[in-house]
């Protein structure tokens, strides 16, 4: 892919956009099963942004501005790096945390490691490492979307991210799955492709523990060395993959896509369902988003990572003016 076709097509901003879409459309119906929401508000082909004047975004859209932020602030010092990046990130984070914003149903893992987090304890300390819900990768696209980084870059930073808050080893992989995902498909991967691709990334890194940007977090675990702590996380992702490349040729859209890859509370499942949902309507957005968020799991979740992973394919471009 050319970077004249890269910057034409907006990958970012339609990413961004589409993350903060989903996030919208679903935060109404989350917490709600798929009957309760076609009572509610109609065919799910039709589902429309709510609200008198403004949708309104969740703790997703804002915790991902969040990691944005921090991120740009670490790059203007210098080449993202672990020590640059955790400071501005964490800063973000706890003001968020602080912020009157913060009233739309956040999870309690971040609200704990944020709360933690404000402080001098050493980032390990304040890290839930119990946790691998979703809050991790559903905020993680912006780590795709930065131009110029490494692989090892993109996937300690997308670990690290992580693991400020949830510490779980599945969290750390299914973020970074996520942010590889949102990057391929910015750069031009075709859908079709794409779990494969994801497939072979995740058997390529399964054993591999980024020391320099995760530190000692794998020692508040029980696991016994480092590498059996981070295998434990591939392998569950692994497993939703493998469960999501069996049922794309056959899935129904009219089946709620949790049905196939979980309810996506849990990080593994949200990118899951999130991938399912954008890969039945790989050129059909709007279409996609309305599918991700019309289920009975975490919706806004779901949605989100759907928007996020249809923005950076089709660019700024896919989403309606009028939302």
């Amino acid at each position: 892919m050319t970077l004249t076709r890269t910057v034409t097509k907006q990958a970012a901003t339609g990413s961004l956009i589409g993350l903060a879409l989903g996030d919208a459309l679903g935060f109404p119906t989350e917490f709600n099963d798929v009957p309760a929401i076609l009572a509610k508000f109609g065919p799910w082909r039709r589902l429309e942004l709510q609200g008198p004047a403004t949708a309104h975004v969740s703790d997703d859209t804002q915790m991902t501005l969040a990691l944005g932020r921090g991120i740009r602030t670490a790059m203007d010092r210098g080449v993202l790096a672990p020590l640059r990046m955790a400071r501005p990130v964490r800063e973000e984070f706890v003001d968020w945390y602080h912020s009157p914003d913060n009233n739309r149903a956040p999870g309690r893992t971040c609200m704990r490691a944020c709360m933690l987090l404000d402080g001098d304890r050493p980032w390990q300390q304040a890290s839930q490492i119990g946790s691998k819900g979703c809050g991790a990768n559903m905020r993680v696209a912006p780590v795709g979307l930065v131009p110029g980084l490494s692989e090892e870059q993109r996937a300690g930073a997308a670990q690290l991210q992580s693991a400020l808050t949830h510490g779980h080893p599945t969290a750390l992989a299914a973020s970074d799955l996520t942010a590889r995902a949102v990057y391929l498909l910015a750069q031009g991967a075709e859908p079709l492709g794409l779990v494969g691709q994801l497939r072979s990334y995740a058997y390529e890194n399964r054993s591999r523990y980024h020391t320099g940007w995760l530190g000692d977090l794998w020692t508040y675990s029980q696991d016994p060395t480092p590498t059996h702590f981070i295998e434990r996380g591939w392998d569950e992702c692994l497993a939703v993959l493998e469960r999501l490349a069996g049922v794309l040729r056959t899935a129904d859209p009219e089946i709620d896509p949790c049905e196939y890859t979980g309810d996506g509370w849990i990080a593994e499942e949200a990118l899951g369902t999130g991938l399912l949902s954008f890969l039945l309507f790989p050129d059909e957005p709007v279409t996609a988003l309305r599918r991700a968020a019309c289920t009975k799991g975490d919706s806004d979740s779901i949605a989100c990572l759907t928007g996020a992973f249809a923005g950076a394919h089709l660019g700024a471009g896919a989403w309606p003016k009028e939302w």
